[in-house]
Formats: structure tokens, C-alpha cells, sequence
């Protein structure tokens, strides 16, 4: 039988959506206000989700305080009261989209997690526009 557990996290973040290669008329016309070039912020709100079979000994598909400390070593410490554009490596060439954020939040646990389990990530940008990421 497999069950999913569930996660909540959180950190705020600035980034700017650009994309270096076009002018500024081109990045305000697809991204529009995101393109500040002064940056803008956000309350991520993040919901990671890891599925698998319960273990006879310990009853947890995962210990949650496990999976507590990996996101904020993974996640947190490496995200929050950042610029993702300027002090985060993985976005220095990639676009800081929520989606492209999920990616990246997902590939750092996956490469954690023992690989029985399956991995989920939710990323809420605001409380209306969100992206979630399996694996796919």
C-alpha cells in the first residue's frame, strides 16, 4: 500500500523574469510588470509531497522530521531572502519562472530522497498562480 505525506515550507524571494537575449520592449511584452528591472518579490509557499510504501518497523513512508530538514537545508537555506536571478547558481542562465523554480527545488530533494520514493513538489508563487512538478 502506498500512501503520500505532505510538507509545507516557505521563503521569500526577488527575481526578475527576462530573457537576456531579447530588448526591453520584447521582455515588457511577455513578461510585463515581472520584468522590473529592479526586481520584485514573493511569498513562495511550497508543498513537497513524497509517496511510498509504509514500513512495517517504523509506520512512516518517510520521518517527517527527515524530510523537515532536508527542505530547509535544500530549500530554504538556499532560497530565502535571496535575488534567485544574482546570488542563486542555478538560475545565473535560467529563467526564475515558477515552473523553472519547481525543476530545480525538485531536482535538489530527488537527489537526497532514497529513489523507492516517489517525489512531488507544489510551488505557489502567490496563493491564485502555482506549478507543480513530478518527475515528468
Amino acid at each position: 500500500m502506498k500512501v503520500t505525506v505532505h510538507r509545507k515550507a516557505h521563503f521569500n524571494a526577488a527575481h526578475r523574469l527576462y530573457n537576456k537575449n531579447w530588448n526591453m520592449d520584447k521582455n515588457d511584452e511577455v513578461f510585463g510588470k515581472c520584468n522590473n528591472p529592479h526586481y520584485h518579490g514573493h511569498n513562495y509557499e511550497l508543498v513537497t509531497s513524497v509517496t511510498g510504501e509504509i514500513d512495517p518497523v517504523t509506520g512512516y513512508v518517510i520521518d517527517m522530521k527527515v524530510l523537515k530538514d532536508l527542505i530547509k537545508e535544500e530549500v530554504e537555506d538556499k532560497l530565502d531572502h535571496k535575488n534567485l536571478n544574482e546570488q542563486v547558481k542555478e538560475f545565473q542562465n535560467l529563467n526564475p519562472t515558477a515552473e523553472n523554480i519547481a525543476v530545480v527545488i525538485w531536482n535538489k530533494l530527488r537527489n537526497k530522497l532514497d529513489q523507492k520514493l516517489d517525489l512531488e513538489v507544489t510551488l505557489y508563487e502567490t496563493p491564485r498562480n502555482f506549478v507543480t512538478y513530478k518527475g515528468e
